[in-house]
């Protein structure tokens, strides 16, 4: 196959794919092939007619409609490839000129990624964000991690707000049970704002063997409309109440949740985790601004079928999320109450938005000329490695040479980003007025 480059106007490339003669004939073999056994012919066993006995019953061109579909989409890669074309929607082929036993040419018409010129992107006024480190956030983090590391004990006392109470709660409309609103053994933490606005307040108070009636009133919004607005009462029986018992902050704690002998030791890793963890989302946060300022400062044209293909993508992606939480894309249509159309015209903007700051750094990395070398992609990889708990050459193997070159590509883009942040300039973030009047009191 040879591939040859004709024009390009505006998104559309025009190009050529040349077959032989030899090429048309080892691929109508191969279709004679693949297919041979679906024909039955008078005197043959099946898959044994030889293909001029098929190709005089059926007609000469019986094999010859896959021969050339499998030419085209076997040589069409090949020929994005060797043309450095990157293509953006499906290519509308015609071979009207092909006849049996002779070299053919398929002409190609495609949309390709558009050319976008970026403007104004270095030196773009963003302000200064803050990666300190205070005592107050080692010391949040600190109760974080008693509280990841607490016991949870059975008490003989009354519930209290923060206490988790096991109950069997059955839910009445009336005098009448409804589906969904019953269950045995259920842990319920008082304060989560897990149940019916109104719920667990009432629960406050309770101790282990007691009953008690609750009555709330469904949201109006609630998604199953034959309870929205409805006053309900649940008979409820407290099996046993719990508190949240939190360890002493000593170096016995530190030694339990960590590789440390002492508190000050963990206070101290700690205190630096919080410190880079802190830096490097204020500067990803001022990335963000800068971006911003980007994305204000040009506006050009977008295929619609690279926003149909980003909201197609966001669906998966969500509907992968769904079916990890035991649902599916359906059913959470069905919830919304919206259909598959509806759901897409609502993320339409999101998509846009997502394809036209990548159009944008990806512009900007090809202004620039950035590459991502040899040792940034190694990096990247042992990193990987270290993540997986595998072999460099292993990450590489199981990546296979497509995703090595979206790493790649990733790679660039995160340093396009950084030549939009190291030009820009930092300002310090403006007083708001509450700010202000407290300056000149």
């Amino acid at each position: 196959m040879k591939a040859t480059f004709i024009s390009k106007e505006g998104n559309e490339a025009k190009f050529e794919m040349e077959f032989t003669a030899e090429d048309l004939e080892n691929a109508v073999i191969k279709a004679y092939q693949a297919s041979k056994d679906k024909f039955e012919v008078d005197g043959f066993r099946k898959g044994k007619a030889p293909r001029s006995i098929i190709e005089k019953r059926y007609g000469e061109n019986v094999f010859t409609e896959d021969a050339i579909n499998d030419l085209i989409n076997s040589g069409y890669p090949e020929a994005v490839k060797e043309l450095d074309l990157e293509v953006i929607d499906h290519p509308a082929v015609d071979f009207s000129d092909f006849k049996k036993g002779e070299a053919f040419t398929a002409t190609v018409v495609v949309q390709v990624y558009p050319e976008v010129e970026i403007k104004d992107y270095k030196g773009v006024e963003i302000e200064k964000v803050s990666g300190e480190t205070t005592q107050e956030d080692i010391d949040t983090e600190m109760e974080n991690l008693r509280k990841r590391n607490a016991r949870i004990v059975s008490v003989e006392r009354e519930a209290a707000d923060g206490d988790t109470v096991t109950i069997d709660y059955e839910g009445y409309i009336g005098d009448d049970k409804f589906e969904g609103g019953s269950a045995d053994n259920y842990p319920l933490k008082l304060g989560s704002g897990s149940f019916i606005p109104g719920f667990e307040e009432q629960l406050v108070g309770v101790k282990a063997g007691e009953k008690k009636d609750v009555t709330v009133s469904f949201p109006d919004d609630y998604n199953a409309e034959d309870l929205a607005g409805k006053e309900a009462v649940f008979h409820c029986t407290v099996h046993e109440v719990k508190e949240e018992q939190l360890p002493e902050l000593d170096d016995e704690f530190a030694k339990d949740v960590s590789e440390f002998d002492t508190l000050e030791e963990l206070k101290a890793d700690t205190a630096d985790k919080l410190k880079k963890s802190n830096e490097a989302k204020a500067e990803n946060q001022m990335k963000d601004a800068a971006l911003e300022e980007v994305y204000k400062k040009n506006d050009f044209d977008i295929p619609d079928v690279m926003i149909e293909d980003e909201i197609n993508q966001m669906i998966q992606e969500f509907d992968q999320q769904l079916r990890m939480q035991g649902m599916d894309i359906q059913k959470y249509f069905q919830y919304l109450g919206k259909t598959q159309q509806e759901f897409r015209n609502d993320i339409k903007d999101d998509a846009f938005r997502r394809v036209k700051m990548r159009m944008i750094i990806a512009a900007i990395a090809e202004t620039e000329k950035v590459e991502a070398t040899n040792e940034e992609i190694d990096k990247e990889v042992e990193l990987m490695a270290i993540q997986y708990n595998l072999e460099a050459d292993k990450i590489k193997e199981m990546l296979g040479e497509d995703n090595m070159t979206y790493l790649e590509k990733d790679i660039k883009m995160r340093k396009a980003v950084d030549v939009v942040f190291d030009s820009a300039k930092m300002v310090e973030k403006k007083a708001d007025d509450k700010d202000a009047k407290k300056d000149e009191e």
